[in-house]
């Protein structure tokens, strides 16, 4: 039996990218910042966690190595495992992006080689004729934000005069998205679904990724608070990924998280949703259990990013990746004679970093399961490494772009 089960740590980075200065991320290292962090005794808050960083388990499959690959360091205050029981290494993105559909679409064998499309951060986001498309198009009586902003705080100083008015608060970011929130229940969350689909629709001119959805709930700026239903509509991949090739070979892709709205339901076998990391995780260690041979099970750990990257919350991200780690021993029971596991990232998000952001990092590859053995990868020239991988172990013909490293 051979079956493979791919794991995203959304925005994971480990530094060192070749070509972080032309992003503005010379230096940025999501890993070696937060166990600096740790290290110096910043984490504990509030009794959420104490003491140097300890991922003993991605340790011993390789993680603190792979980050000396990446940037000539090992991370602060982790001590060094005795054994390494996996491959590992370090790999750099050639996508022209820094955000998470071309991190997945490459990991998935499809590196993106065109410029996405971007709003102003100047003034407006949006143009007056998008604006009056949206509204026009989307039977809404305006729309509030059109700026850059954090999707949490944008919520609290527009949240109630949207409920107010029913205007859908819309903004965007530095990665190339166009993000709609919406109350649940005033303005409905079908009524947001199927208004970001008409967005969606409007956008593809303009080559914008992404449309998300990011419904709330709550009465007052006090106490909105988002929900586990957001959906992303993203543009299809420029060419078939492994995922479309898996699918052609008859096998079947288990997508587990938002990789489904990733990928725009291309590829995809079974859809899989979850809310927050340790949920996900438990719907991975389902599907492992029912996937046959053949198989992938792809995951995306949204959390890292969305909770704790972006809101620049250092010992919180560092509390979730000690309790991921914690669970890896629960996968590792599962496993059956030709499995591999292989954990990785999109892109980095180093909640030390200036600004809420998205950061141009090397992400770590780390391969695992029985009768693996522990071995230096070295550093990957693309992350489409991964996926053709991922294709050689499952038997299908290499792909375009990428070289396995099995």
């Amino acid at each position: 039996m051979a079956r493979a089960f791919l794991f995203v740590l959304d925005s994971f980075g480990i530094g060192g990218a070749p070509d972080a200065a032309d992003f503005g991320d010379l230096g940025a290292d999501t890993l070696g910042h937060i166990a600096e962090f740790c290290a110096a005794g910043a984490g504990d808050r509030k009794g959420l966690r104490e003491g140097p960083l300890m991922l003993p388990n991605m340790s011993a499959l390789g993680l603190l190595h792979a980050a000396k690959l990446a940037n000539g360091r090992t991370p602060a205050g982790m001590p060094l495992p005795e054994r390494i029981f996996g491959l590992y290494g370090a790999a750099s993105e050639v996508s022209r992006g820094k955000d998470t559909p071309s991190g997945h679409w490459e990991i998935a064998g499809t590196p993106i080689r065109f410029d996405w499309g971007y709003f102003s951060a100047e003034g407006d986001a949006f143009p007056p004729e998008l604006v009056e498309a949206i509204c026009r198009d989307g039977e809404v009586p305006g729309i509030l934000g059109n700026c850059h902003a954090s999707g949490t705080d944008i919520i609290a100083r527009h949240g109630e005069e949207h409920m107010r008015t029913g205007k859908p608060i819309c903004y965007t970011s530095s990665d190339s998205v166009f993000q709609i929130a919406a109350h649940e229940h005033s303005f409905g969350l079908d009524r947001l679904l199927g208004f970001c689909q008409t967005v969606r629709r409007l956008l593809d001119d303009y080559n914008i990724g992404r449309v998300i959805a990011r419904p709330f709930i709550g009465t007052t700026a006090r106490d909105f608070a988002r929900t586990g239903n957001r959906r992303d509509y993203s543009v299809l991949p420029p060419e078939p990924t492994l995922l479309d090739r898996l699918t052609e070979a008859g096998r079947t892709v288990h997508a587990v998280g938002k990789i489904a709205d990733i990928f725009a339901h291309q590829g995809i076998g079974r859809v899989i949703k979850a809310n927050g990391n340790m949920d996900l995780f438990d719907a991975t260690l389902k599907a492992v259990d029912e996937a046959g041979d053949g198989d992938l099970v792809f995951t995306n750990f949204v959390d890292f990013d969305m909770l704790y990257g972006h809101r620049r919350d250092v010992a919180g991200y560092a509390a979730a990746l000690e309790a991921f780690d914690q669970r890896l021993p629960d996968l590792d029971r599962k496993l059956k004679p030709g499995d591999i596991v292989i954990l990785t990232a999109d892109h980095g998000c180093d909640p030390t970093w200036r600004g809420t952001d998205h950061t141009r990092e090397q992400v770590p590859i780390l391969a695992f399961g029985p009768g693996l053995p522990g071995k230096d990868i070295g550093a990957r020239r693309s992350f489409a490494d991964i996926g053709e991988t991922i294709a050689a172990h499952l038997g299908l013909a290499p792909g375009r772009h990428g070289r396995s490293f099995i």
